[in-house]
């Protein structure tokens, strides 16, 4: 396909996700089972085209002067694809296949010499305006920063599994790929996210993914689930597990001494964690199905509680960009009560001395360090773990930072550290 049949595409799956409120992934994959004759860098190609439509919506939108689906992969292929706009007009003209040719009025737009003029600074950011202020009291004046950030294309990052190798036998596998040269973290590797239409590497047809080598995993996951400190020996509960992807970290992190108890509510979130163990070479964890009474022994027993909390997910929304869009004050306000009915839960697990580690994917103040010193302050019995020592205990030498909050909190985003944005805290029971 050339380009204005890619555009086009872009524009119909678009149109598909505004009209049948359809998650992004879904709306691809029906346009690709429609057009068979796509071939994978078409599909990719067009998957760019409106995830970075989606990212940047708000911002386009102001450019175009309206939010239609034409209006933003136009301004997506011009402003951040590099397309000069005679050129890509003389493409499109009669092309068949294409969207039709650009209007008089559209190529004032897309030529104008500051396409946000006069736009406010949620636009700018490309994030809903009624965040603004929960960014700001996380970030201050840097909240704009952060939220162009969180609208720019992730990287691919791979977490090596030393339970079965090393980094530099997993860089070698995958030298052909082409991974980032630069090792930010010791068990990382780094595949940039490209432009424009340049496609992702399918790492998990490899072999050594095949294998258990290496996962898929965020840096910004990775990070976190490095600071829960789990150590061999120990007794631990992963009260949010999912599909694992921490619980493998921490089982490596751990070289499959002492236990780790993977849970999560959802059965069908816990699921591909049976796979994934078998895979890894993980055999200290034990998984329990969710149940009445599913934890009951465990009660008073634990060293290290790992809460990964149901959250608005808004650290993540480079990756999940519709959900930036949807998101209400009335779902931060859920998401808020759950987070303290498990923290609670959580607690009660814990023998003297152990440590209750709460962890979010998300940027939002009210998640975070609000969470986080309401529960302190609700049990004195609890103590926070400085976040500037818990952070220099396992990454003094490494090129990132991090943000820490006076509670004790430990925050890394796209923008401050490179990588998807997390919160975490350690607090030791007395």
């Amino acid at each position: 396909m050339r380009l204005p049949g890619r555009i086009a595409a872009a524009i119909d799956v678009l149109t598909d996700i505004d009209a049948h409120k359809r998650p992004v992934a879904e709306a691809l994959k029906a346009w690709g089972l429609g057009n068979r004759f796509a071939g994978a860098g078409d599909r990719a190609a067009i998957g760019n085209l409106v995830y970075d439509a989606l990212r940047r919506r708000s911002s386009h939108a102001w450019a175009m002067g309206e939010d239609t689906p034409r209006a933003l992969v136009l301004s997506v292929v011009v402003r951040e694809w590099g397309e000069n706009v005679e050129e890509l007009n003389q493409s499109l003209t009669g092309d068949r296949f294409g969207p039709g040719e650009i209007t008089p009025e559209e190529t004032a737009r897309l030529t104008a010499a500051d396409p946000l003029a006069g736009a406010p600074d949620h636009v700018r950011g490309d994030v809903p305006e009624w965040v603004v202020p929960h960014l700001a009291a996380s970030f201050g004046d840097d909240w704009v920063a952060e939220a162009e950030g969180l609208a720019g294309r992730p990287p691919l990052d791979l977490r090596v599994n030393t339970l079965k190798a090393n980094r530099d036998k997993v860089a070698r596998a995958l030298g052909r790929l082409a991974p980032e040269a630069d090792v930010r973290l010791a068990e990382g590797i780094r595949f940039p996210a490209g432009t424009r239409d340049s496609r992702t590497p399918n790492v998990t047809s490899e072999e050594g993914y095949l294998k258990g080598w290496f996962e898929v995993q965020d840096f910004g996951s990775q990070i976190v689930a490095a600071l829960a400190s789990p150590r061999g020996g120990e007794q631990v509960l992963d009260l949010c597990a999912g599909a694992g992807g921490k619980t493998l970290a921490m089982a490596a992190a751990m070289q499959n001494r002492g236990q780790i108890f993977a849970y999560d509510s959802d059965r069908t979130r816990l699921a591909p964690i049976y796979d994934r163990l078998k895979r890894a070479g993980v055999r200290n964890v034990q998984v329990r199905q969710p149940g009445p009474g599913a934890l009951d022994d465990l009660k008073g027993k634990l060293d290290r509680v790992v809460v990964d909390a149901p959250c608005t997910g808004t650290g993540t929304w480079r990756r999940q960009p519709t959900t930036k869009w949807k998101l209400t004050p009335e779902q931060l306000a859920t998401r808020i009560e759950e987070q303290r009915a498990i923290l609670a839960d959580a607690a009660t697990y814990l023998k003297p001395g152990g440590t209750l580690v709460f962890i979010t994917c998300s940027v939002l103040p009210e998640e975070n360090m609000g969470q986080a010193t309401a529960f302190l302050a609700a049990n004195p019995d609890f103590t926070a773990v400085p976040g500037n020592k818990l952070w220099m205990s396992h990454f003094s030498g490494a090129k990132l930072r991090a943000r820490f909050s006076p509670e004790g909190g430990v925050s890394v985003t796209p923008h401050t550290t490179g990588t998807d944005g997390f919160y975490t805290i350690a607090m030791q029971k007395g």
